[in-house]
């Protein structure tokens, strides 16, 4: 058995004296584990960072074995060692894959997304991008929110909250009373653009809520990694004037 693909090093772990088992996110093959020989050398050790673009080439003598890699260098990000916020935001990136998705299986938008993330990471407005990208991780996993309409109006313009029990937005005239129930909704996360830091947080509580009860049977009662909880830590921190 053998493939030929494009990937995105999530872990990479040390394998025996000279070979290290990685783990990555590919675009036809899904989260995908295998042994790259010589993968603990000093140099090979250096390329094989989270992160890291590869062109990847998989061979196993069953389907069902761990199999190895031959790994080649396309895209480092090392560069984001200097950044703290871009780093936390790359790890966070990582563990939650690492967490949520079921090994081999495709998630081709999810792959597309986490690409184009990872491309932006440190750039201006980076974290409004990283938002969207857990919307898109929740909509993967069979859990997405329904942003297009108020669930009780038909209105799709001044969505303000989220249904907790539904995962579908409602304005505030739509929320009545019961808005203090609901989780807030930023505004403009259900489109393109730049958020301010408060939206991002805001955003980030709303992901957070869903991701934390629907993968609560995933990660056995455990809570979401520590990864991400540094990110909004991070973010939270008074002297950050990240947007």
């Amino acid at each position: 058995m053998e493939w030929r693909d494009e990937g995105i090093l999530l872990s990479m772990r040390p394998h025996g004296e000279t070979s290290a088992i990685v783990e990555v996110l590919t675009g036809s093959h899904g989260r995908h584990m295998g042994v790259v020989r010589g993968g603990a050398s000093r140099k090979m050790a250096a390329a094989l960072q989270p992160g890291t673009s590869l062109t990847l080439d998989w061979r196993a003598r069953l389907d069902d074995h761990i199999g190895s890699f031959t790994v080649e260098p396309v895209k480092s990000r090392a560069h984001l060692l200097a950044d703290r916020l871009a780093l936390a935001g790359l790890m966070s990136v990582c563990a939650l894959l690492h967490e949520a998705l079921p090994e081999r299986e495709p998630h081709p938008a999810l792959w597309r997304k986490t690409l184009a993330l990872m491309d932006v990471l440190g750039d201006t407005g980076w974290t409004a991008a990283y938002v969207r990208w857990e919307l898109c991780l929740l909509e993967e996993l069979g859990f997405g929110l329904d942003l297009s309409a108020c669930a009780v109006t038909g209105a799709t313009k001044g969505l303000a909250y989220v249904s907790p029990k539904t995962g579908r937005a409602v304005t505030a005239k739509g929320a009545g009373d019961w808005a203090d129930r609901l989780i807030p909704l930023p505004e403009g996360l259900d489109r393109d653009g730049p958020l301010a830091l408060e939206a991002v947080l805001m955003g980030l509580r709303l992901t957070g809520f869903f991701l934390d009860r629907e993968l609560r049977p995933v990660l056995h009662d455990r809570p979401l990694p520590e990864a991400r909880s540094r990110l909004v830590d991070l973010l939270g921190r008074p002297a950050r004037n990240d947007d």
